[in-house]
């Protein structure tokens, strides 16, 4: 083999190109980084609010997969080839010493992603891996004289040709447009005659139709139950935290919930309910509710519910319960109190859409995996052709399983 051909070039320096440069450098490949920034790694220095969420900490390869929403059969061999746990060994050996918190999330323990980033950079370095910066590829080159296309290389934006056997893509999706993600890879993939499923905003805000979303804005709700509802079945249902925002909600479990009904939400509006008492049964709830009526008998109802919600969220309930603020807490029937328990155990909104791509931590959608290898990444319409990382139909929830799949694509590539 050629020195051209062993050359491995890589079009991105984030989280995916980073990590297979280093381990195709440390394999012997002479290898280049080409990122339209002007340095690595600008949308990992955002993740986990610029903390980074390396990974997740679940015990098995099945646990990273139950978390994958979008394709989960193609990780499985990406997987298996790059752990969880290898991922968290090699950030130590990197001298990026790590913790985890709650629901496993995997953090540095400086709380720094500039920590994760500068630890990658300088393991390229010590690799000898050319990284060009400001260098924007503007097409790969194909030879198209075969019966079956061989890359040939990359054409950067300023004219210059770079010969390679082995071209990696990894320019992420289509989120955190700040970072440089313009959906450059889908343009390289098509040319390369691949399909790509229609790119969408994920792991993003809610949108919510009602009004009085506004009067909440800010309010941080803990230990409830989120669900997501069409006319006939629960489509999404979890126990988490939820924040409500001007237009909507947001938070882990909305988060979360944009990667499961997203596409469906496209179609039409979808219910939404959130338990505030997920942990009391109706009849316990019912119970605490007229035990705090009977100790504020006296009292008017808008004073008498502090000990059950956030200061915020009372006028609410009592606006939807339709029970007069200033009624005598003495005064309210059984069915009334019937009402304020119905709210609490599902209090309502309407679902209709999920927030841009200017709020979405990620992509859903992206170059279809029925054409790649899942063993290797390797395009099955061009020798040499690799995709890794966002830039494929594949996505999870929250918890650094999104960058678990940038590394393991990035592992299974290097393996190859």
């Amino acid at each position: 083999m050629s020195k051209t051909e062993e050359t491995a070039l890589i079009i991105g320096g984030g989280a995916a190109g980073m990590l297979a440069s280093i381990l195709l450098a440390e394999r012997g490949y002479p290898v280049h980084v080409f990122e339209q920034n002007e340095k690595l790694g600008k949308k990992l220095f955002l993740t986990g609010k610029g903390r980074c969420n390396v990974t997740n900490a679940c015990e098995d390869v099945e646990g990273l997969l139950k978390s994958v929403v979008s394709n989960p059969k193609f990780l499985y061999s990406a997987f298996n080839q790059c752990t969880n746990r290898q991922i968290m060994d090699f950030f130590e050996r990197l001298n990026v010493p790590l913790k985890i918190e709650r629901g496993g999330r995997v953090f540095p323990k400086s709380d720094k992603s500039s920590d994760v980033i500068r630890a990658l950079e300088r393991r390229m370095k010590q690799l000898d891996v050319k990284i060009h910066l400001n260098s924007r590829v503007e097409k790969l080159l194909l030879d198209n004289q075969q019966e079956h296309p061989h890359i040939q290389g990359v054409l950067l934006e300023n004219g210059t040709k770079v010969n390679g056997g082995r071209v990696l893509v990894a320019t992420g999706g289509l989120s955190y447009a700040s970072t440089g993600a313009d959906g450059s890879g889908y343009a390289f993939a098509k040319a390369a005659g691949h399909k790509v499923v229609t790119p969408v905003p994920s792991l993003a805000p809610l949108l919510v139709q009602e009004g009085y979303v506004r009067h909440l804005q800010g309010l941080s709700l803990r230990n409830i139950e989120f669900s997501a509802w069409d006319a006939k079945k629960c489509l999404y249902k979890e126990f988490g935290e939820l924040l409500f925002t001007h237009h909507g909600i947001s938070g882990p479990v909305a988060l979360s919930a944009s990667a499961v009904i997203g596409r469906r939400l496209r179609e039409s509006p979808l219910s939404g309910r959130i338990d505030l008492k997920p942990a009391l049964s109706e009849e316990q709830l019912d119970a605490r509710i007229l035990r705090e009526f009977e100790s504020n008998s006296n009292k008017r109802l808008k004073n008498a519910l502090s000990s059950l919600y956030p200061a915020s969220l009372t006028p609410v309930i009592i606006q939807l319960s339709g029970i007069s603020p200033d009624c005598p807490v003495h005064a309210i029937t059984r069915e009334a109190r019937q009402k304020i328990l119905s709210l609490t155990k599902a209090f309502p909104m309407t679902i209709d859409g999920v927030a841009g791509f200017r709020e979405a931590i990620i992509t859903k959608g992206g170059v279809s995996v029925r054409e790649i290898h899942p063993s290797t990444m390797e395009s099955k319409k061009v020798s040499g052709l690799y995709f890794i990382g966002e830039v494929l139909d594949v996505d999870a929830l929250t918890g650094g399983y999104n960058l678990q799949i940038a590394w393991s694509t990035s592992w299974a590539a290097a393996n190859a």
